[in-house]
């Protein structure tokens, strides 16, 4: 067995994988044509008397909006800033504010727990499935009180939750779903389209999502009374087709740039092609990493039938693999394999909860979350970029996870060595 690169052998590989963001003349022709149209922003809620402009273009937003709405089985789709602006605004269109409770997992972006703080809500933690990473059904139905008014589901990686049983336990108590599928572009649970399962869904264009225009949200819903309420929110309270100056509820500018338009409808048209390539490299590189000792794969239940896998994630468990998952993180590196462990802490061990005006206890939590717990000190994460490459590159990430469980003595050895 070769040296570990990291104790001066040859790393299993020098050259890097694919990049990100990917792009290609579609991004520039679509751009350009903003450009030269003059319309860079998107008006369409009635005359805008200070457009900047008098062009006759279609909204590149508008377009884009109906087109991913649509690739998602949902009715409506309404763009805006980001992920964490299409949540605060899709909970408060439902009606969400001081005094509820909206029940979150720990195991996600700030996001999901900023947005009901952001409409003075407190988010309530509930523990994640270890299997999938996913809310468990079972403790966001402990987790309901009185003042519960939502829940969110978040698809972690792409993986959808388990939402069999989340709606029926939020139907039977009257709370209204909202599913956080920043990670599911393109993904499925039962065929259906992510996003479009609940009362609303929400997506993140951030530089790092399977589609980005650098930054961006969208809100997907098929109730058309929520959608207009949403448009209306990220419009500044305003209605379409009422006088431009006139605010019918108080509301943000948080409107995406015709430029953004632009360029995520060209992303659209390749998602499912990148998409496709994911899930074949992830389907392959699972089956090469199932026989290392000590390798956690999580589980696809037969509901998530399309997993937009925005992360290959997979858990080291230090007694089994011989490696803590901070040295196999160094050594996965040294081989040529970029990695990261993800998520540091559970999102309430976050120095904003210490401010006890924001209702969020993180003592009380550490105890009820141990599967967050665990999971933010084993999970290993691979960007979704690794899997747009070819079988020869999961080859590559497979042969560096078993050369550093075959030569795990070699860390002893340096340790030992330097005392």
């Amino acid at each position: 067995m070769n040296r570990l690169a990291l104790f001066g052998g040859d790393p299993v590989r020098v050259k890097p994988f694919a990049s990100w963001p990917a792009f290609d003349e579609r991004e520039e022709r679509y751009a350009l044509e903003v450009i030269r149209s003059g319309r860079w922003w998107q008006y369409t809620l009635g005359e805008a008397v200070d457009a900047g402009a008098s062009s006759s273009a279609p909204s590149k937003v508008a377009e884009f909006q109906r087109r991913f709405a649509d690739a998602q089985g949902a009715r409506f789709g309404i763009a805006c800033a980001s992920g964490t602006a299409a949540l605060e605004v899709a909970l408060r269109a439902m009606g969400v504010g001081p005094g509820d409770e909206v029940i979150v997992p720990p195991y996600t972006f700030v996001a999901t727990a900023a947005a009901p703080l952001l409409i003075g809500a407190t988010p309530v933690f509930c523990d994640i499935q270890l299997e999938t990473l996913n809310m468990s059904p079972e403790r966001f139905e402990q987790a309901i009180t009185p003042r519960t008014r939502a829940v969110i589901p978040v698809h972690f990686a792409g993986l959808a939750a388990g939402m069999d049983a989340i709606l029926d336990i939020a139907k039977r108590h009257g709370i209204a779903v909202v599913e956080d599928a920043a990670h599911g572009h393109g993904g499925t649970w039962k065929g259906q389209g992510l996003g479009s399962i609940g009362a609303a869904g929400i997506f993140s264009f951030q530089a790092s999502k399977n589609m980005t225009a650098g930054e961006g949200g969208l809100i997907t819903t098929n109730d058309e009374d929520l959608a207009e309420i949403c448009e209306s929110l990220i419009w500044g309270g305003r209605h379409a087709g009422q006088p431009w100056y006139t605010h019918y509820r108080l509301g943000w500018n948080y409107r995406l740039t015709e430029f953004q338009g632009a360029i995520l409808l060209a992303q659209l048209e390749r998602l499912a092609e990148q998409t496709a390539r994911r899930q074949a490299n992830a389907g392959y590189l699972t089956d090469r990493l199932r026989g290392i000792p000590g390798i956690r794969l999580l589980e696809t239940p037969d509901s998530a039938t399309g997993h937009a896998h925005h992360i290959f994630a997979f858990g080291v468990e230090a007694k089994e693999f011989g490696l803590t998952r901070e040295q196999f993180l160094e050594g996965l590196q040294a081989e040529g394999i970029p990695a990261s462990g993800g998520y540091a802490h559970s999102l309430f061990r976050n120095p904003m909860f210490l401010d006890p005006a924001l209702g969020v206890d993180p003592e009380k939590y550490m105890a009820l979350c141990p599967n967050s717990e665990r999971a933010c000190q084993e999970m290993v994460w691979l960007e979704h970029r690794l899997l747009l490459g070819d079988q020869d590159d999961m080859e590559d990430i497979a042969r560096a996870a078993g050369k550093l469980h075959e030569a795990r003595w070699e860390f002893e050895a340096a340790a030992h060595a330097g005392t």
